[in-house]
């Protein structure tokens, strides 16, 4: 995590910070478009850090409202079973929109813009939701639980 830090700061971007081994970083950028960011990040990471991986750039306003506008507050008692599936842009989202129609009980799925929540109760692996909702999303979204995302949100605060 401290070379992902110390390439944040080699590409410009102030107020770094990285939460725990998890990949995810928040930082401020002097870009207007996070698709820039995203493109930028993305070779950064596999030019100086040898890896290829998956580069989603949400904006720190938009993690703080889907943590926020979570549909299934009532319903998901445990934060690290409820998934928040960042999507790529809002066309991504309607491949997740034949999903809504099925019966998913006791797992749920809901909508909101880029975020797709996914209410996994007996875990990631213990239901069909994610596995469909993955395979329909592909490389469009990328999943991190509310556990994590209201970390997230916390050190978008303090940005």
């Amino acid at each position: 995590m401290a070379d992902l830090r110390k390439l944040f700061v080699a590409l410009g971007h102030a107020d770094v910070k990285t939460l725990l081994n998890s990949g995810n970083v928040v930082y401020s950028s002097a870009s207007e478009r996070a698709e820039d960011d995203a493109h930028e990040i993305l070779e950064g990471v596999a030019v100086k850090l040898g890896v290829r991986a998956r580069v989603t750039v949400v904006d720190g306003r938009d993690i703080t409202k889907a943590v926020q506008e979570n549909p299934f507050r009532s319903l998901a008692d445990n934060p690290s079973r409820l998934l928040l599936m960042v999507l790529h842009d809002s066309a991504s989202g309607t491949k997740l929109k034949p999903l809504l129609k099925e019966t998913w009980s006791p797992e749920a799925i809901a909508l909101k813009r880029r975020i797709a929540y996914l209410w996994c109760p007996n875990g990631v692996l213990g239901g069909r939701l994610w596995r469909t909702a993955d395979r329909f999303v592909g490389d469009e979204g990328t999943a991190r639980s509310l556990a994590t995302m209201t970390k997230l949100a916390a050190l978008v605060e303090d940005v």
